[in-house]
């Protein structure tokens, strides 16, 4: 990249915690693969590397340019910047917003961070090795080993090539890098729960080096001005609290209809009043609860028409090649008629909830955890303590997002050998149990599909791919009267697992939702030999797919006890070419005739509240 370049996806990367001074660290970056892990040994720390890259786009990429798709199980970075000296006096911070899998970072030949996962940020301070004005060179080494087969990775294929609903991996930095400047003493990520029926919004203030006579102030603000403001001693709790109160005249509720969103500014003062951090942010205020069957969002039922986001690109992988595309993509949704998304086996990059904020677009928050899958071993999907470490950083991360209605840490897990199925119960009910402490205002699954482990869970679920109308009705008439749909999965049997279907504990009239279905195979465009698929029986024509997606949408709108559906999918991704959409994201459907599909109101938005 020449210094004429723009930097890519240059965007503020962590919008609900916004400082003023900031530097993108994205574009040329120097790049070497280390197939032995033998890079420390011969050198790589000290030298140059060999190739370029343009970070923050994976290896595997094209937008990247070295479109290397074969196995990297060690990739290396390195790159020079200087620090601002206009930065003088604060400490700095160099933030990672993903990087697959396993993270070791040098400044100068120091190290300064550790970390493990490959979907949620995280920081290393540069106290005491780099400060405003000094030129730094920063080295990353990734590992992303092919045989560590208990890492969460999502969808990444495992084999070589793709296959299946498995697709290009994606290795080492994916999203943005940016260093920050802040005092010693600072504010950190604010974390806000808003009370609708108090007219409330909390804010938590986590305080880094507090200082006795500190003390956070917080203002709530509209297009009209400020809208009211609460302060309190940053000393007297170890994580101070501020109640602001919004008057009844100001109250405006966050809805997909009306996606109203207060401004925060925050800002932390020492004993004399002087101004020590300050940052803003935003906040919706809106509730979601359960009422018998019904999930209802500010109180009155509303049918969640989802669609199975995977978040793929052609030329970026995993990472949306512009901040444009993000926001494409939730617009193309709604144009064919979706209020939300099941964000899945994927952490989706902040910018994503940021626009799906402002757009009143619904979404299913969703930890990445299908597995490396060993060879032959599709069925053992074992769990260990790092995918609950890793969700409470998704939940920590995503926390105040208005967009997110629901959580689900887990998809299509299934029962293993020996002790993998304790390991399983005790994984999936941890990660349940984290996302309850972390946030007792939303719903949340144990797993989505099969197999139910956890008794007392908020929501149940099923995936359900039955192409006929009149079956999948017929699978869900009992759901009433609490005779729930249980997934089978017919492949068991071929893989040897005779007798060992997936283990449900037993409905107990949650609300409930078919969280997978459709997936209706499409794609006119198809060359020969061309790899693709989708569920059932393709359609002949495009007249037939508009009955069939009708026929099947009508089954759920109808249902009295169903309080959402997701459709699988948004658009193809590689081989899997069941999208509304192709994997370039130009349409295959008249999006007006499906959005009027799905406009017809749902039996459950009908229904007289529970008393």
């Amino acid at each position: 990249m020449t210094m004429n370049t723009p930097l890519p996806r240059a965007e503020y990367p962590r919008p609900q915690c916004v400082r003023p001074d900031w530097l993108c660290l994205n574009g040329a970056w120097q790049f070497e693969i280390d197939a032995g892990d033998s890079g420390l040994e011969r050198g790589l720390l000290q030298r140059d590397l060999a190739q370029r890259i343009v970070v923050p786009f994976c290896p595997e990429s094209i937008l990247s340019g070295i479109a290397h798709t074969d196995f990297m199980n060690v990739v290396w970075y390195r790159r020079s910047v200087c620090i601002p000296a206009a930065w003088a006096g604060r400490m700095v911070l160099l933030h990672f917003q993903a990087v697959d899998y396993d993270t070791t970072v040098w400044v100068n030949g120091t190290e300064v961070g550790r970390h493990r996962g490959g979907f949620t940020p995280f920081t290393c301070p540069l106290d005491g090795v780099a400060a405003p004005g000094d030129n730094i060179t920063i080295v990353v080494r990734a590992r992303d080993l092919q045989h560590e087969y208990a890492r969460p990775v999502g969808k990444q294929s495992s084999p070589y090539a793709n296959a299946g609903c498995h697709y290009t991996r994606t290795t080492g930095i994916w999203q943005t890098v940016w260093l920050e400047p802040v005092p010693r003493v600072h504010l950190g990520r604010p974390r806000i729960t808003p009370n609708l029926a108090a007219g409330t919004l909390q804010l938590d203030l986590p305080v880094t080096n507090s200082r006795r006579g500190t003390r956070v102030q917080a203002v709530v603000r509209d297009a009209r001005g400020d809208v009211c403001t609460a302060s309190a001693a940053a000393d007297a709790d170890f994580t101070p609290q501020l109640l602001l109160a919004i008057p009844a005249a100001r109250r405006r509720v966050w809805s997909p209809t009306d996606p109203f969103l207060y401004d925060l500014c925050i800002e932390l003062r020492d004993a004399n009043d002087t101004v020590l951090d300050t940052i803003t942010s935003y906040a919706g205020l809106r509730s979601v609860t359960i009422d018998g069957h019904a999930v209802l969002l500010n109180g009155t039922p509303l049918f969640q028409r989802l669609v199975l986001d995977q978040g793929y690109y052609p030329d970026g992988i995993m990472t949306a090649p512009s901040d444009a595309a993000l926001r494409l993509d939730i617009e193309l949704s709604m144009a064919a008629g979706f209020n939300g998304a099941r964000l899945h086996q994927k952490v989706f990059e902040e910018r994503f909830l940021y626009h799906a904020d402002r757009l009143g677009y619904l979404v299913w928050g969703e930890f990445a955890d299908w597995k490396n899958f060993a060879p032959n071993q599709w069925f053992e999907q074992p769990r260990s303590a790092t995918f609950i470490t890793q969700w409470l950083e998704v939940l920590q991360r995503d926390y105040s997002h208005p967009s997110i209605v629901g959580w689900c840490p887990l998809n299509e897990t299934v029962e293993g050998l020996g002790d993998t199925m304790s390991a399983l119960d005790d994984v999936t009910r941890g990660m349940y149990l984290a996302a309850k402490a972390m946030d007792v205002t939303r719903p949340a699954l144990d797993t989505s599909g099969y197999s139910h482990r956890v008794t007392d869970a908020d929501i149940f679920d099923c995936h359900d791919y039955e192409a006929d109308p009149a079956v999948l009705r017929q699978h869900h008439a009992g759901l009433a009267t609490g005779a729930a749909f249980s997934n089978i999965f017919e492949q068991a049997l071929a893989f040897g697992k005779q007798g060992r279907e997936p283990v449900n504990v037993p409905y107990r009239q949650q609300p409930f939702f078919v969280s997978e279905w459709g997936g209706i195979w499409w794609n006119p465009e198809v060359a020969a030999g061309e790899s693709s698929w989708g569920y059932g029986q393709r359609p002949k024509s495009i007249e037939e797919f508009y009955t069939r997606f009708e026929g099947l949408c009508m089954a759920m709108l109808d249902h009295p006890a169903m309080f959402g559906y997701c459709y699988t999918q948004l658009t193809d991704v590689f081989q899997e070419q069941n999208g509304i959409f192709h994997f370039d994201r130009r349409a295959k459907f008249d999006c007006a005739r499906l959005r009027e599909i799905q406009q017809r109101r749902a039996a459950i938005e009908r229904a007289e509240p529970t008393t």
